[in-house]
């Protein structure tokens, strides 16, 4: 049997990068976000002119196709907070596992979310915003601890090869039992086939208002573990040794990624693979110091949620593809170029 090797700890020389480069790319990032929220604002079913968007900015919807602007602003807001929040929570889960694979729809997380959410709707009527986002949230909590329990068993510990086998049966009996649950629910059953693809294409500002606490919260918890998790992927023996507690570092990070995983879910469904891409992404421009990482990441899974719900507005017109398909059939390719290219060890 093989096992992937871990990410590499901080000390490498890419991770002393020059800091004119890495302040290069974040203008870049920066830039490549605001031009691709323009696109998200512009671009859809209907066309529209710059005067229109800037009208629609200015709070006027007289015009269809002001309105259709105006609609598409909570869409973007939604589209850049939900990748910001997918891409850090990948980031802060590969690092708290050491594990390049590691990712909440690779390890199941996202669907511990999404059956806690189908089964609130079904057994209990959480039809609220809040009761939807806290469910989730409980049920990501769950899920992450499970797969790691179970990747925990036999030698070696929770293994990256190991973790990735746990989180993929995990989420395949997951998935089945959504099904289960949704399909004798007629009165629901749409709604959750719908959700269950993933998308942003619903949004309103009152999907967005009572996920930002949440979101906000699981953000900073999860910058404030950068300097943890640096010394976590030193070993736990060696960041033992320089003074850190590492069961208590390591379970903080792992709750603000949760909790940025589960709110996430909560109001765009379980997308796949964003949490993946972004940290191998980032990883190559500033190098493996969570400190610059961890941003960058947030930024990058917003560039990469807007980019693709743009191209899924583009490539189906009139009609549109779900964020969740075009991140999808990115990251699965993406996936099997990871394990192709990382070095193999016997264990």
């Amino acid at each position: 049997m093989t096992a992937l090797h871990p990410i590499p700890a901080p000390d490498a020389a890419v991770a002393r990068r020059p800091g004119s480069v890495r302040l290069l790319w974040l203008l870049v990032v920066v830039a490549v976000l605001v031009l691709l929220m323009a696109a998200s604002v512009a671009i859809g079913s209907r066309g529209v002119g710059w005067s229109d968007v800037l009208a629609a900015l200015g709070g006027s919807s007289d015009t269809i196709e002001e309105a259709a602007v105006t609609k598409r602003i909570p869409r973007t807001v939604l589209a850049v907070l939900v990748g910001a929040a997918l891409g850090l929570s990948g980031a802060v889960m590969q690092g708290v596992t050491r594990n390049p694979l590691a990712d909440p729809g690779v390890l199941g997380i996202n669907m511990g979310a999404s059956l806690a959410v189908v089964a609130g709707l079904a057994w209990f009527g959480l039809f609220s915003a809040t009761s939807k986002i806290w469910t989730a949230i409980a049920g990501a909590a769950l899920a992450a601890v499970f797969v790691y329990a179970v990747g925990s068993l036999g030698r070696g510990g929770p293994t990256p090869l190991k973790l990735a086998l746990a989180g993929a049966a995990t989420s395949a009996a997951l998935t089945s039992f959504i099904t289960a649950i949704a399909l004798p629910r007629g009165d629901i059953a749409a709604d959750v086939q719908s959700w269950q693809v993933g998308g942003v294409g619903g949004a309103t500002s009152g999907t967005i208002t009572p996920v930002l606490p949440f979101l906000v919260a699981g953000l900073v918890i999860s910058l404030l573990s950068a300097r943890s998790l640096n010394s976590l992927a030193l070993g736990d023996e060696l960041a033992a040794g320089l003074g850190e507690r590492v069961a208590l570092a390591r379970g903080v990070a792992a709750f603000g990624s949760v909790l940025l995983c589960g709110a996430a879910t909560a109001v765009a469904g379980p997308i796949w693979f964003v949490g993946l891409v972004v940290p191998h992404l980032c990883r190559l421009l500033v190098g493996v110091d969570h400190r610059w990482m961890l941003p960058f990441s947030a930024l990058t899974g917003a560039c990469l949620l807007t980019a693709s719900d743009v191209l899924g507005r583009i490539a189906a017109r009139p009609s549109e593809l779900d964020v969740g398909i075009i991140t999808a059939l990115v990251g699965a390719p993406f996936f099997i170029a990871i394990v192709r290219r990382q070095k193999l060890r016997e264990l």
